[in-house]
Parts: C-alpha cells; structure tokens; sequence
C-alpha cells in the first residue's frame, strides 16, 4: 500500500483541476502518473518504516526487549505501508489479548491466497490424487511457510527477529534474492506464538533493567497456567494458544514450520537440525531428511554470513510428539525448532575460554561443530542475527525447491495412506461403554482436532473373538495422518540408550512414554487384521456444522463456562460443550471434533439426590456446582458389592445431568456429609509450572481455592483460612527456600522458610489436611518427620532410571481416597519417590507396585526390583490431620484423566476417624 504517494497526487490534480485547459490536464495527470511509477520504484524502500522509527530502538539493541503491544505496532505499520503483507487477526490468548500473524508474498500471491492454500489442503489430503496431478498442482503451487518467534519469552531474540526479518523483507522486495524469494513462497510469519508472555517478560525486564536485579528471574509464568510446558502440548490441546495454532495449521496446512528457541549448548551459538538420538521411529522418513536438508541449509548459510558456532544433534532428540514444533511431522510437515545462545533477556555477556566447559577449551572444529565459537561478547542483536540468517536461508530453500517441497508433502502422505491400507494397526476402536464415557470423548475430539477422521459403526460388526456394537467409535489409520494415530495410541519402547558402555542410561530429553489410551484410563482396541468391505460400509464419518471462531471472538478460555445452573450474565464466557474441559469454543470450530459427542447424560430410579460414581471425572464438578448453588454433598463408602458414591442435592439436576453427560441414579440413600473444603494451593515465587498445570486442573473441574503465598505460610495460623493445602511436585529445595536474596527484589525471594514450615506441621497436627505432589513429597517427610521413607532417594542412575514413563499400580479401591479408580491403575511416574512405611502401625498404602515383574506400561525402566513392593501413594495420620503422599503426578500436564480422580478424592473425600486406617 501506497498511502503517502496517493495524497501527493490527489493534491496536485485538485489544485490544477479548475484552473487549467483540458490539455494541461490531461498532461498534468500523465507527468503525475509518471511521477507515481518513479518513485513507487525508487522510494519504496523508504516508505516501509524501520524498527527504530516506530520502537524508538533498534532490533537487538542492548538493554531492549519490545513488548507485544510495541511490536504489534510495528507490524501495523508494515502492513499500512506495503502491498507485500497481511496483517491476520488468528485467535485470542488466554489472557484474552488479540493475536495477529502476517503473511508476507508478492501482492499478485497475496490476492490469490485462497487458490494458494487450496493447493497445499489438495497436496495435504492426497485422497483421490494421482503422482501425475499432485506434480501439476505442486508445479503451479506456492511453499507455504510458518516461520514464528517461538513460545518461550524469556528467550527474547525469538520474537525480536521476526520484526528485522519481516522489514528487511519488505524493503528489499526489488532486489533479485527477494523477490524470487516472495514469489515463490508464502511466509505466514507469527511475532511471538506466546504473545501473553512477550508481554509480560518486557514489562518485568522494563522494570528491571539498570537495577541489580537486571537478569533477575521472573516470579511468575509466562503463560498464564503452563510456563515453559507451552510447547509440550501438542497433542493435548489443553491451552488455547495449542488450539488457535494447530486450528491455523489445518487452515493453512504449510510444508515448513520453523519454532525459533535460544538455548543452544554452551559454548556453541546456534543448534540446528538433525537431532540427537533417538528419533520417533514413527516420523515419516521423507519429512524427517528434508528437515537435516533444512538444518544443513541454514549452518551454510550463518558459515557465509561468518557468523560462527553452529551445531548439531547434540543433546535435543525427537522423541516425544507432545512439542509443538516436532508434532507436524507426523502429518507430513517439515516442524522443526532451532536453539540459538542465550545469555539473559536483552544484557550483554563477555566470555573466554576459560568460561567453556573443558572438552570445548581447545576449540577443536568437529564434524558436526566445524566452526567452533572462541568467544567474545554475546548480544541479543547476535542472536538476532543469527535468527534473521536462519530465517532466510529456510525461505532460499522452500523458494528453490518449492515443486518438490509440495509434491513431498503429496508423497508422503499419500505413502502413510497406503502403508496403513497394507499393514497394521488398521484401526483403533472405542467403545462407548467407559467408566468414563466423556473422557473417551476427551481423547477422541484432541485426535479429530489433529487432523484424524473419526467414524461410528452404524451396526454392529465383529473384529478378532469379540463383537462391537452401534456406535463404537474407529479410527482408522489408512489417511495422511495414520501415524499421529498410531504414535499416540501405541505403547513406547524408548531405547536403551548409554552414555557410555555400561554406564548410565542417556535420559531423554523429555518424556519417554505418553500412551493416551492408558494416561486417560479410556478402553482402545487395536484392529490387527484388514478392514474388509463390510468393515468400511459400516463406518460412518462423524461431522457437525461448526461455527467460526470468529463469530465468538473475544471469548477467553477461562473457568466455568455458562450453564443451566451457572448463569453469570451476558458478559459470561460460552462454552460450546459444557462435558469437556475447554471452556470456549474449545474442539468445535473443528467439523470432526464437534461431531464427537458423548453418549446423553442419563438418570434413572427416584429419590432426591444424585448418586454419582467418582470414576466419572465430571462427577467432581457436579460436586463443586452444588456447593456453589447452595446445595448438599454426601459420601458414601464402598461396601462390598457396591462401590463408593457421591450423593448430590442440587437444583436443576435434570440440566446438570444433562449439561456433564453423566451417568447417574436418582437415590433417596445417605452417606456422610461432606462440607465444601476451603483448598489452598501453594504458589511459589519461584515459578512453578506444576503449580500451573494444578491450578488448571482444578479450574476445569470448577473447584474453588486461593493461592498460597510463601508470607501466607510464615503468617502461621493456616487453618484459620484452609482445610487443604496443596504443594506441587517441586524439589525440596526450591519450595523450602526460594530464590536466593540479592538475586530478585527482596518482596520474591526466599521460599517456605522453616517459620514456614513449622506453621505447615502446625497446620496438619492441628486438623489439616495436606497433599504432597510427586518430589514435594521428600520436603513433607522431613519436615513433618513422617514414618515414610523414599526408597529411591539414594538411588544411582546406573541402579534405577525411570522418567516420564508410564506404570502400573495396584489400588486400594476400599478408601476412599480412591474411590472410583480401578484395581490396577496407570499413574505417570517422572523421577518420583517410592514410599516404604516404617512403622507399620501408622499409615495405610493407597497404592503400590507389583511384588514381582516390571510395572512398566510405556517409556522406560531401569531397575524394576527397586519397585517391587514398594508404595506408589500413602496416607499418614498426623496430630490431629493427615497427610497424603502422592508418588506419582496425579495431574501431569492436564494429560492423566484416568488419575485426576485421585488429587479430587483427597481435596473432598472424608477420611476415616483414624486417617491412617481403612
């Protein structure tokens, strides 16, 4: 766009319009055309504003980190100014700040973008197409690209670059390199995939910086629940800014997707593609070797440009399908991230070699690290510099290979489509009969989301020895997505990999097992034999009209939702389906997604109070709902024959049934009263993104609690405001002392303290009740002095290993506190404790490991013996109180539905007159 060259022009030809001939005129509005081309030529550059005009600094300054709102700014302005990008509005955070991406191309590209995403959804889903017309679509096709200034805000070059890459874009657009570059390739170019966050980190660095407190940690998360976990949820879909992102991508379907990060390993400068070991034996092989193509592109391309210290596959696998930038290539997308050196948000560092680690002080070029970095300053405008290279060496690439790029995308989704025709799994199937039918429902609209066709039996049919009704859900796996399936669904091996012959083991990166069936407790049945032309005739896609989401913009993802009984006024947030967790608009702006529905919600017999089983999550949030609308709650134990209950008293039981999709009995029995428990979690000042995930949790299954502050604890007094008191799975350490004084402002340094402490032993002897997270459970035993002792504390690598791995446990379904789960559960083990009672007398095992075998159910295990016998969860009378252990992270990543049971049971449900006993 030209606005600064129209009014020049429209002055000239007012002024001259009444005053001159008709030839004057006419050549007056020629030599204005003229003029119009000349400097729509030769000025155009000027008219695309720089940084530093609008930001008052330059990109990469030092001691500057521009917040979201000055970078919104900037890019409205290059979308004022050029014809060469679209500023598009995409979603909404969950702060409910708008959130934009630019698509930058020529203007001829830019008016024909929806033939241009035509062709990649036509390449994308390859059904129907032959070699022949994928190559004729691909050759007239254009290379859509995602290039984004990444999720982590603490590593601020991220999204700083995107505002040098997108101007220097924009203002070259007559030089050769750029635009065959533009003319090629469509950039769809996000500022910041965490704009909240952007936000935040800025206003914290602004507040700081010239202080002592300069490089100071920030004391909250930079997302509003999850922190640095925002790129762990992928598949999940737990956060809205995962859903406003894949629900783009399904829009767009790009080939490349580049995540920018800066955590590059020390001493080297920037870390690129092809990963370390191991890689997703799942990944398409296609995909995966036009990534190293990728990362090998752009480690020339910083080589030319001199800038030094690039490597790769050093330290970051590709195992785990929960990140963000690595999930897509499943779904045939180039999805890669890069790791580029940070020191702390926009403060330069000096460096020498006696700074390196000493296998890198003799600055021994290397295979893989050919241009080792020997030091020197390190600036944000550095990792600017590097990011702005890597960008455009990704843009060289997609423009020069753009035909072949598209027709890979055709290849290999069209190869997964075939493999899954010929070889098994050929199906998964759900049956509608769950002990939780809505969390089947939970799984089953996250992989619709993803991308994967869902369909219903219309009639029963027979798979294997066992027949399956109407209605059971399938998914089958011969699409372009048969892979996010089966990856998703299948049981991990992760290998046994050492960090030297026999040493200890090499621990992944991330996770190393992540089974959603068995995570969520929802029943999936492996299909192991050919789907025959009966099997397919029978198998109806599901699909419903959706509306868009801009038709609810605005909305934030927040607690609560509107419902029958909870009705907050026309300023309440909508939640489109009120049985699962989003509480917006959520899965249904996806067709598939919407179109999966739990069965209706169902009441039988008479009598005034719901009687509901707790193994139906949604149990809980009918609890909670009658509490708030002054309702009754009662529990009553199992006996034998007949599991525990919860029985309600709430007005509108009918809608509420409804509304949740539960399974209920109308019962005129009594239980014992269960009064509404004042909960508080605490909330560390060293940040904590269990916190967050727990606080999430409870938020979506509509518990009320106050966040508890380190002053809160060293107040004393703590029964006086709770009844629960929750910490979250952090190490002993930080929740016991926080950050260190000097290194943040004095009012967020420091942790529980021992006065702290001692009111929280004060708090248990007294009547309370508190609830220790996975590793918060090393702090409660020594400081409370509990007769429990973590077996695994001593443990060495070489010994026992296990993170991120899935385990079976054996369950004392007659206490309540674990009432509704199931006699052998899954619990998601992460470097956890595993309890022995050392006085027998006192305590009762919740849940424990088998006495003999590996417990093992997906990821990795080293030293099962260390298990056998061992407790997985206890509960522990203490003064008047009682504490509950929990070895095992009950909430992880708002991923573990079939063990959310467990942490509510031991918020609401009544504990025996001895807390150690049955």
């Amino acid at each position: 766009m030209l606005p600064n060259l129209r009014r020049p022009l429209r002055a000239v030809l007012s002024a001259s319009e009444t005053r001159r001939p008709a030839v004057t005129w006419r050549w007056l509005t020629a030599f204005a055309f003229c003029v119009l081309l000349v400097q729509s030529a030769s000025s155009l550059d000027a008219q695309v504003p720089t940084p530093a005009s609008v930001l008052g600094h330059a990109v990469g300054a030092d001691f500057e980190m521009a917040s979201w709102d000055e970078m919104l700014g900037f890019f409205r302005a290059l979308d004022e100014a050029s014809e060469y990008m679209e500023l598009l509005q995409v979603g909404h955070t969950s702060y409910g700040r708008p959130w934009y991406a630019a698509v930058i191309s020529t203007p001829e590209n830019l008016s024909t973008l929806e033939d241009i995403r035509d062709v990649s959804l036509r390449l994308a889903h390859p059904e129907g197409l032959d070699d022949e017309a994928a190559r004729t679509l691909a050759a007239g096709g254009k290379a859509v690209v995602h290039i984004d200034g990444g999720m982590h805000s603490t590593e601020i070059a991220n999204a700083q670059h995107t505002m040098q890459l997108a101007y220097d874009l924009l203002s070259t657009v007559d030089e050769p390199w750029t635009r065959d570059v533009l003319e090629n390739v469509v950039l769809m170019l996000w500022p910041s995939l965490n704009p909240d966050g952007v936000q935040l980190v800025s206003e914290w660095y602004g507040d700081n910086v010239g202080t002592p407190f300069e490089v100071a940690p920030m004391p909250w998360l930079y997302q509003k629940y999850i922190g640095h976990d925002n790129n762990r949820d992928a598949y999940m879909l737990n956060a809205v800014e995962t859903r406003v992102i894949v629900r783009t991508w399904r829009e767009w379907e790009p080939q490349i997707i580049h995540t920018h990060h800066q955590s590059s390993p020390f001493p080297t400068r920037i870390w690129l593609p092809p990963f370390a070991e191991p890689v997703s034996s799942r990944a398409p092989a296609l995909v995966s070797r036009t990534i190293n193509s990728l990362g090998m592109a752009m480690a020339q391309a910083l080589e030319e440009h001199g800038q030094v210290g690039a490597t790769h596959m050093d330290f970051f696998d590709a195992w785990y399908p929960g990140y963000s930038d690595y999930m897509p290539i499943f779904q045939n997308i180039a999805a890669y991230w890069t790791e580029t050196a940070l020191y702390r948000y926009a403060t330069p560092r000096f460096y020498t070699v006696a700074d390196f680690p000493d296998y890198r002080a003799g600055l021994r070029p290397e295979a893989l690290y050919a241009s080792p970095w020997q030091g020197g300053w390190w600036r944000v405008g550095d990792a600017v510099a590097y990011m702005v290279t890597a960008s455009k060496a990704v843009l060289d690439y997609a423009a020069k290979y753009r035909a072949q790029i598209l027709f890979n995308r055709y290849r290999s989704g069209a190869d997964q489509a075939s493999y899954f025709r010929e070889n098994p799994p050929y199906a998964y199937l759900v049956p509608r009969d769950q002990g939780d039918p809505v969390a089947a429902v939970e799984l089953l609209r996250r992989l619709a989301f993803l991308g994967i066709p869902i369909h219903s039996l219309d009639r029963a049919l027979t798979f294997g020895d066992r027949t399956y009704p109407e209605g059971t859900w399938v998914i089958r796996t011969d699409h372009e997505f048969g892979e996010t399936a089966r990856v998703l669904l299948e049981v991990q091996e992760y290998p046994d990999l050492r960090e030297f012959p026999d040493g200890p083991p090499s621990q992944p990166y991330d996770v190393a097992g992540w089974t959603l069936s068995a995570l969520m407790d929802v029943a999936v049945v492996e299909v192991r034999e050919p789907l025959s032309n009966e099997a397919r005739a029978a198998m109806s896609p599901l699909s419903a009209n959706v509306p868009s989401w801009q038709d609810l913009s605005g909305v934030q993802d927040v607690a609560g939702g509107v419902s029958a009984i909870d009705a907050r006024g026309d300023n309440a947030p909508v939640d489109a389906s009120p049985f699962d967790t989003p509480r917006d608009m959520g899965f249904d702006t996806h067709p598939v997604a919407a179109g999966v529905v739990p069965p209706p919600g169902r009441l039988q017999g008479s009598g005034s109070r719901l009687a509901l089983d707790p193994d139906q999550n949604n149990a809980f949030r009918a609890v909670n709902r009658a509490w708030r609308t002054g309702g009754s709650v009662a529990f009553r134990p199992a006996t034998e024959g007949a599991p525990a209950r919860y029985l309600v008293d709430v007005s509108g039981r009918d809608r509420l049934v409804s509304d949740l999709a539960l399974q209920a009995e109308a019962t005129s029995e009594s239980g014992d009263p269960v009064m509404r428990p004042r909960v508080g979690l605490y909330r560390p000042w060293a940040a904590s993104m269990d916190e967050g995930w727990t606080r999430w949790v409870l938020e979506r299954f509509e518990f009320e609690f106050q966040s508890v502050r380190d002053t809160d604890f060293q107040a004393g007094r703590l029964g006086d405001r709770y009844d629960v008191l929750i910490l979250p799975s952090e190490r002993p350490a930080s929740l016991r002392d926080g950050h260190d004084r000097g290194t943040v402002p004095d009012r967020y340094a420091g942790g529980m303290g021992a006065a702290g402490l001692r009111a929280l032993d004060e708090f248990v002897r007294q009547g309370g009740r508190l609830i220790a997270l996975n590793a918060s459970s090393d702090l409660v035993i020594d400081a409370l002095g509990l007769p429990v002792e973590n077996v695994l504390a001593d443990a060495h690598r070489t010994e026992f290993f296990s993170t991120g791995s899935l385990m079976e446990v054996g369950v004392d379904t007659a206490h309540p506190l674990m009432a509704g789960e199931r006699d052998n559960a899954v619990v998601f083990f992460d470097r956890s404790p595993a309890f022995e009672l050392t006085d027998e007398e006192v305590g009762v095992v919740l849940a424990s490991y088998p006495e003999a075998g590996s417990p093992l159910v997906s990821g990795y295990l080293l030293g099962e013996e260390r298990l056998h016998g061992r407790a997985a969860a206890v509960v522990v009378p203490h003064g008047e109180g009682a504490v509950i252990l929990f070895g095992f992270r009950p909430q992880w990543r708002g991923q573990t539905f079939g063990t959310f049971g467990m942490l509510f049971n031991a918020l609401v449900a009544p504990l025996p007159a001895e807390p150690g006993s049955r």
